[in-house]
């Protein structure tokens, strides 16, 4: 899980992440998808490490942060990317897949360095999909944004502009 939904799952967990895009009204059921995944032996792949700034802004100073349940980052900064380790697990996670249903980027994918674990993911998923060893479904304007700019949407078995209508489907 990546982005603002990432986000509410760490914050459901009891990270403080600052002024990250996060859905407090969705906490409740973040912790309820977790113990239903829990009791169906289904992991939950949530990010390790981000790409913290204070700044929304294209080239923005950041770091690389931890990111987990004790995670406490301040009042003024904001998580906008998976970090190089999370990129690392996406990729290994990817590799034994046989299908992908994608909805919603991995970042803030419209300003680099934030947009470097979407497009990572997408070239993985890409590529496994043109090897014929993946089946790749992705729903949302955010993320067929975030696959034509990783210059990879023509590469995926389906892609759907609807994200609610996808999802629901």
């Amino acid at each position: 899980i990546g982005g603002g939904m990432a986000n509410t799952f760490l914050v459901a967990q009891g990270a403080q992440l600052g002024a990250s895009l996060c859905e407090e009204d969705h906490l409740e059921t973040a912790r309820d998808i977790m113990a239903q995944a829990s009791k169906a032996g289904c992991r939950i792949l949530l990010p390790v490490d981000g790409l913290v700034a204070r700044e929304f802004k294209a080239g923005a100073e950041h770091v690389v942060a931890r990111l987990g349940p004790d995670t406490k980052l301040e009042a003024d900064q904001m998580v906008l990317d998976a970090g190089p380790e999370m990129v690392k697990k996406m990729r290994t996670a990817l590799e034994g897949l046989k299908t992908v249903i994608w909805n919603g980027p991995m970042g803030a994918f419209e300003i680099a360095p934030f947009d470097t674990a979407t497009v990572a993911a997408a070239q993985v998923a890409a590529k496994q999909t043109r090897d014929g060893v993946l089946i790749s479904l992705a729903g949302g304007g955010d993320t067929v944004a975030a696959l034509n700019q990783a210059g990879v949407a023509y590469d995926f078995t389906y892609i759907s502009t609807a994200g609610g209508a996808f999802l629901e489907w």
